[in-house]
């Protein structure tokens, strides 16, 4: 009896975890569907249509739908293929990935894990103790100092950080060890002087290309999308709340047209700098796209990955970090999708 009445208990949570997760995620695409709407004007009902047996039929419920409106309305069509944000987080993650998910937010893990020579890392603060990128334990009293002898500003980034949230700046003046055993743990990094490139668009904060990466039924490794994240002139980092969006042609490493803000409010400029996206070319793109493809082939099992990465001043690709839990995939399914067609995530159900 006690052992069925934790089975209910279990799975009513289970039940209204899966309901507070579709409804979060109804509440963002419906929002996401009005923005494009008041620029586009009203979808097409046929697409509303054909979203909702899509949904129905092929993914195996009306929830999937709202992000359906949210792309056709984008795209102003509807497109078979298409995976909501909500049915890759919920099903695709959990079966391609399952807990391996996890070691994205394994900081002091991802150097090894990925042979990462041009490492950001400086060293880390896990499980009460500061170690060195030799898993070496430092002292703590000291640990200023070695921050410090060759950086003059270093980045803290929590375990399981996401969305811009849990980035923290220090220099030797404001740094105090007391101040990082609070905060939990992490990974110091060194602050990276961007390619010039990037600085055009705003010199206050470090952009990102995030290149979206996956691994096929036949252990093929893949680029599927990418796109450029900048901030606008307060950010001191890229956020989910102001940040920019814009895509990447993935065969010639050009920004598109448009950009978008977040919301998916349409953008064909910087609004702080004035710069045009169309037809401006990443530097040294494809080397990017050649070492995603390197790391990911040593974590094939790891399915998908978003990974956030930059050259810098020096033309060096830098990995800023990676996610393999519910690296978002909605702004590349609206603007360049579908992307994941020929995956059958969709019979994953």
């Amino acid at each position: 009896m006690k052992n069925l009445i934790k089975r209910n208990v279990r799975k009513m949570i289970r039940s209204g975890s899966d309901y507070l997760y579709h409804r979060a995620h109804k509440y963002i695409a419906l929002e996401r569907l009005k923005t494009v709407e008041k620029e586009k004007g009203k979808t097409n009902p046929k697409f509303i249509q054909l979203s909702n047996e899509y949904a129905q039929d092929v993914l195996g419920s009306l929830k999937y739908a709202p992000w359906l409106y949210a792309y056709s309305a984008m795209a102003g069509e509807f497109k078979e293929g298409w995976i909501p944000d909500n049915f890759y987080g919920k099903v695709v993650v959990p079966k391609i990935t399952g807990a391996y998910r996890t070691l994205s937010g394994r900081k002091l893990l991802v150097d090894s894990l990925l042979n990462n020579k041009n490492t950001l890392d400086i060293c880390y603060y896990v499980n009460e103790l500061f170690w060195n990128t030799d898993y070496k334990v430092l002292d703590k009293e000291g640990i200023r100092d070695f921050l410090f002898q060759k950086n003059e500003r270093v980045v803290y980034k929590l375990e399981n950080s996401m969305r811009g949230q849990g980035i923290y700046f220090f220099t030797k003046e404001n740094f105090k060890a007391v101040d990082i055993k609070k905060l939990g743990n992490g990974v110091f990094q060194t602050y990276i002087d961007q390619h010039s490139f990037f600085s055009t668009f705003t010199n206050l904060s470090v952009a990102t290309i995030r290149i979206t990466s996956i691994c096929d039924d036949s252990g093929n490794i893949l680029v599927k999308a990418a796109f450029l994240r900048v901030g606008q002139n307060n950010d001191t980092h890229v956020n989910s709340v102001s940040e920019i969006l814009i895509p990447i042609n993935l065969n010639d490493g050009k920004l598109v047209e448009t950009g978008y803000i977040s919301g998916w409010i349409s953008v064909t400029e910087h609004p702080n700098s004035k710069i045009i996206f169309k037809n401006k070319k990443i530097p040294f793109f494809q080397n990017c796209i050649a070492e995603v493809i390197r790391m990911h082939s040593l974590i094939p099992f790891v399915r998908c990955i978003g990974w956030d990465v930059i050259v810098d001043s020096d033309n060096n690709f830098r990995l800023i970090e990676w996610n393999a839990g519910h690296n978002s995939i909605r702004i590349s399914e609206a603007t360049q999708g579908p992307c994941f067609k020929e995956l059958s995530w969709e019979k994953l159900k």
